[in-house]
């Protein structure tokens, strides 16, 4: 258990690019073998699966997974979903919606999900059916970009840092965790873009500070 930093394709961001649960991790196809040998080192799972979505490298923020599912844009190919079900063993399915970016909407841990304001009733039911968790709706300090804000995992969630403290009360009665909020990559306040966080450990981008580190080992109690 730890947290680590490291970049991917020479960014920061590194959460753009991957999605992680407690047992796999997805990549974009093209990224070295020893660039992923060490992200699994790190967050300590066996299990990989490369992938892209709708053609793109950038599966962070256009996907949304837990221990129960994965959710996918709908332009997402089919070619691209059989494989994604074949290779995680999970259910994975488009959301209907016509929204690309949905990793930055939808945040969720194994306990529960919270869905950006932005879509419409009925999208609060497919998430659930396929995350396999009770879902929500709310913004976070004002900002509809739900999946941006918050990262969570089964053992703490960080937040946006202008969430009210009645909004970290509501995420940790969803989610069931503890919550906190924080930044990282040295102040960035859109957590999901430079972190990759499982039960195990955390990877954040190498420009996250030393007081950032602190905090967020705590939030995650690694």
């Amino acid at each position: 258990m730890g947290i680590y930093r490291y970049d991917i394709y020479k960014s920061p961001n590194i959460g753009l690019f991957a999605k992680t649960n407690d047992r796999i991790m997805i990549l974009p196809f093209g990224v070295p073998s020893t660039k992923t040998k060490k992200l699994l080192e790190y967050l300590q799972i066996d299990e990989k699966v490369f992938g892209s979505i709708a053609g793109t490298r950038i599966i962070g923020a256009m996907m949304v997974m837990n221990g129960n599912g994965i959710l996918v844009p709908a332009m997402a190919l089919d070619e691209e979903i059989q494989m994604l079900r074949q290779a995680s063993g999970l259910s994975v399915e488009r959301l209907q919606t016509k929204f690309t970016a949905i990793g930055n909407l939808i945040s969720s841990n194994d306990r529960g999900a919270i869905i950006s304001p932005l879509f419409e009733n009925e999208m609060l039911k497919q998430v659930q059916d396929v995350l396999g968790v009770p879902t929500t709706s709310m913004t976070v300090g004002g900002y509809v970009q739900i999946g941006s804000a918050i990262v969570a995992t089964n053992l703490g969630a960080a937040v946006h840092p202008k969430a009210t403290d009645e909004e970290i009360k509501n995420i940790s009665d969803i989610l069931k965790v503890p919550v906190e909020p924080v930044t990282v990559n040295g102040g960035i306040p859109f957590l999901s873009y430079g972190m990759l966080a499982n039960s195990k450990s955390v990877i954040v981008g190498s420009p996250t500070s030393g007081p950032e580190l602190v905090m967020i080992s705590r939030i995650f109690k690694i």
